[in-house]
C-alpha cells in the first residue's frame, strides 16, 4: 500500500513525538519527584586566609554534618582577595563565616576595602556567622572591626585569660531557638570575646540581641575573677537588610554541639525559626 505526501508527513510527525514523550519519560524516571522537590543547597563562604586557626577545619565539618531533613549546605572557601574583588555577591553566598583564630589579622588581611565589602554584604541581605575570632571582628571596638553589632569587649587587656569549658545560661528566646530544655549548656571557651551592651549606644551600629550569658568564668594568665560571668556569649542582630550571629566560644569544638552553628548559619540566611530582633539599622 501506498501513502501519499500527506499521510506519510503526519507518520513522520507521530513518530516524532512518540519518540520525544519517550525520552522525557526517561528523563522524568531518572529524577524522582523527592530529588526534583529538594532546595538548591546553602552556600556558605568560610573565610580561610591569614588569622585563622585550625578549628576552622571544625567549623566546616560541623556546617556539613547536618541531616537530609536539615538541607545541604555547601561550603565555598574564600580569601581576602576574593572577598575584595566581590566574589560573595558574584557568586551567590547566603552566609560569611569568620571562624576562629585572630580577630585583628583576619580585620587586617581583609583591609579596609574588604571589611567595608563584608559590610555591604551583609545590609544587601547576606549573613554573617563570628565565632570567637569571628566575633572580635564582628564588633564596633577595634580600629579593625567590621561594626556590625555595636558592643563593647570587657576586660580587653586580659583577652588572653585561658581555654576549657564553661556554662552558658540560655536566655528564653536562646532555649527556643537552639531546642534546649536546660537553663544552659557546657561550651568550649578559648579566649573569645566578653561582649556587653553599651552604657551610650553608637545610633550608627545596630545593637544586639544576647542570647546566652557565661554563668562560669575563666580567669587565668592575670586576669581578674568575677569579671567574665553575666557577658554575653551568643548575640544576634540585624544589619540593613541581612543578619548577623556570633559566639564568643566554640560550639564545633564541642561534642554534640555542632548543630548550633548550622542553626545560627541557617538563621543568618533567613531560613531558621525565631523571630528577627529588631535593631537600630
Amino acid at each position: 500500500m501506498r501513502f501519499g505526501p500527506s499521510l506519510r508527513k503526519l507518520a513522520l510527525v507521530t513518530l516524532a513525538l512518540i519518540a520525544h514523550g519517550a525520552a522525557g519519560g526517561s528523563a522524568a524516571l531518572a529524577q524522582s519527584p523527592k530529588e526534583a522537590a529538594r532546595p538548591a543547597p546553602l552556600r556558605i563562604a568560610v573565610f580561610v586566609d591569614h588569622g585563622t586557626g585550625e578549628s576552622r577545619e571544625k567549623v566546616i565539618a560541623a556546617l556539613r554534618g547536618g541531616t537530609d531533613a536539615e538541607g545541604a549546605i555547601e561550603i565555598v572557601r574564600v580569601k581576602a582577595d576574593e572577598i575584595r574583588a566581590g566574589k560573595l555577591k558574584a557568586d551567590g553566598i547566603s552566609v560569611l563565616v569568620h571562624p576562629g583564630g585572630s580577630g585583628s589579622k583576619q580585620g587586617e588581611a581583609l583591609g579596609s576595602e574588604g571589611r567595608e565589602a563584608v559590610r555591604d554584604f551583609v545590609a544587601d541581605g547576606g549573613g554573617y556567622l563570628g565565632i570567637c575570632a569571628g566575633a572580635y571582628l564582628a564588633t564596633n571596638d577595634y580600629p579593625w572591626s567590621l561594626r556590625l553589632i555595636d558592643a563593647r569587649v570587657v576586660d580587653r587587656r586580659h583577652w588572653a585569660r585561658g581555654k576549657g569549658p564553661v556554662e552558658v545560661a540560655l536566655s528564653t528566646d536562646g532555649r527556643r531557638f537552639f531546642g534546649c530544655k536546660d537553663p544552659a549548656v557546657t561550651l568550649e571557651y578559648a579566649q573569645g570575646p566578653l561582649l556587653a551592651h553599651r552604657e551610650i549606644p553608637d545610633a550608627a551600629t545596630p545593637a544586639y540581641e544576647s542570647l546566652g550569658v557565661f554563668q562560669t568564668e575563666i580567669a587565668r594568665n592575670g586576669a581578674p575573677a568575677g569579671v567574665m560571668a553575666g557577658t554575653s556569649a551568643m548575640v544576634r542582630a540585624t544589619f540593613g537588610r541581612g543578619r548577623v550571629f556570633c559566639f564568643s566560644p566554640h560550639p564545633e569544638l564541642t561534642d554534640g554541639r555542632g548543630g548550633f552553628l548550622r542553626l545560627a548559619a541557617r538563621w543568618t540566611a533567613g531560613e531558621a525559626p525565631g523571630k528577627t530582633p529588631q535593631s537600630g539599622k
